[in-house]
């Protein structure tokens, strides 16, 4: 791909990247699938009141299609936007569009997500907080996928401060010019040489801080502390660091840094969030035990038991992997169809279906992940003489199931259960 603006006074190169990559859970396709990775950053700015927000996208090679080329090796094409709203989506306040080309001459790398092309523009901004919408669309395929969410851009006008907090997958040094690559998805679970990342901190003059690393866990416990002294110009000072010897087991995680005066006064900080995922695993999967209890409509309940007498959170993790393993149909490769579909109808029955409980737990939620959407659904929420219900037909298996909302809260209750045959999980 093309090299975009240099973004940093240090040299940073943005190439085609092989590495193992988890796709984010911010990025759904239209059809629910997930698309690519995205991230925004906050950096100071030249611009008289303006920060400065970088955006990265990362395309995953197995979401675009790749076509044999004239002069040999394999291209893809494709169309990225990102539009910057106001907080209510009411007013569209920027937008950038451009065309992305991958070349490979692999042919194995071509449908492959841990292989990615990684673009990146800058928005100048006014602090604020905005509504920023990505899409990216396959010039062949005509597949199109898109995402929003909301993301506060930050002021830098007052002295002392940090910028956002860059994760990095790789550097190195050329001839004194670092080379980096960001880590877009925020997921560390491959990295095997610490947690890299940087940051800029801005001061009005020459000054000696003492900054403070700290990493949380899920549960706000400290599990990582690190510190060391700098030498601040006036103006801008870029900061690379690393936290060595990490081993980060499933979960997720935030990285705070502190800068504090000579005297250790706080100044100022930021934070900046990561997880570690082993690749493979559904990006809906946010916490271990949660996914466990969510196995219950396809692993026998001695299997459960194994899993969850398990006497570290390591173990509990390799045994869970463990299972899918076995569940899966293409062991040789990081995709487990069986595993990303069950979580896929959990996802669903939690998005639909929830009430006073998760909607895994629900009836319908139930039917769902064990037969998979039915083939048509027939809703009577207004009958004059009968309480609200729903019958699903699933035409391979002729059958049909029928759903009373006994209290007229939603509360649909099945009242044609599963039996025998029916209660195995179909893929």
């Amino acid at each position: 791909m093309k090299i975009l603006i240099p973004f940093f006074l240090v040299f940073l190169v943005i190439l085609p990247v092989f590495a193992q990559v988890e796709f984010s859970e911010e990025n759904k396709r239209t059809s629910g699938e997930v698309g690519y990775y995205q991230n925004f950053l906050n950096f100071s700015s030249d611009e008289n009141g303006k920060t400065r927000m970088d955006v990265f996208i990362q395309v995953p090679y197995s979401q675009i299609q790749f076509l044999k080329a004239q002069g040999g090796g394999f291209s893809a094409d494709y169309f990225v936007t990102v539009s910057v709203f106001d907080e209510n989506k009411d007013k569209l306040i920027q937008e950038k569009s451009w065309d992305e080309k991958v070349e490979t001459d692999d042919f194995s790398k071509t449908d492959s997500r841990n292989n990615y092309n990684l673009s990146l523009r800058s928005f100048f901004l006014s602090p604020a907080k905005y509504f920023i919408r990505t899409s990216i669309e396959d010039k062949d395929s005509k597949r199109e996928y898109a995402t929003g969410k909301k993301f506060e851009v930050r002021s830098f006008e007052e002295k002392p401060s940090v910028s956002d907090i860059m994760l990095i997958s790789k550097w190195s040094e050329v001839n004194g010019k670092r080379k980096i690559i960001p880590n877009v998805s925020r997921n560390v679970a491959a990295q095997q040489s610490g947690l890299k990342f940087f940051f800029e901190v801005y001061s009005l003059k020459p000054e000696k801080i003492n900054i403070k690393y700290s990493v949380m866990d899920e549960d706000k416990d400290v599990i990582l502390t690190d510190s060391e002294s700098k030498d601040l110009d006036s103006g801008k000072t870029q900061i690379f660091h690393a936290l060595s010897d990490t081993d980060f087991s499933f979960g997720n995680y935030m990285l705070n840094v502190e800068v504090d005066d000579s005297d250790n006064n706080k100044i100022a900080s930021v934070d900046g969030p990561f997880f570690s995922r082993w690749i493979g695993m559904p990006s809906s999967i946010k916490d271990l035990d949660n996914a466990i209890d969510e196995m219950v409509y396809i692993a026998s309940e001695s299997e459960l038991d194994l899993i969850k007498d398990s006497k570290t959170k390591k173990e509990k993790l390799k045994r869970y992997m463990e299972y899918w393993k076995k569940k899966d149909p293409t062991p040789t490769t990081d995709d487990n169809p069986v595993m990303e579909e069950y979580y896929r109808r959990v996802s669903y029955a939690n998005e639909k279906f929830s009430h006073y409980v998760d909607g895994w737990r629900t009836d319908r939620g139930m039917v769902y992940i064990i037969l998979g959407p039915p083939n048509n659904v027939d809703r009577h929420p207004y009958e004059v003489d009968s309480k609200p219900y729903e019958v699903w037909e699933y035409y391979v298996l002729n059958k049909s199931f029928t759903f009373l909302d006994d209290t007229g809260f939603g509360d649909y209750r099945l009242i044609t259960p599963l039996t025998g045959d029916d209660y195995r999980y179909r893929y």
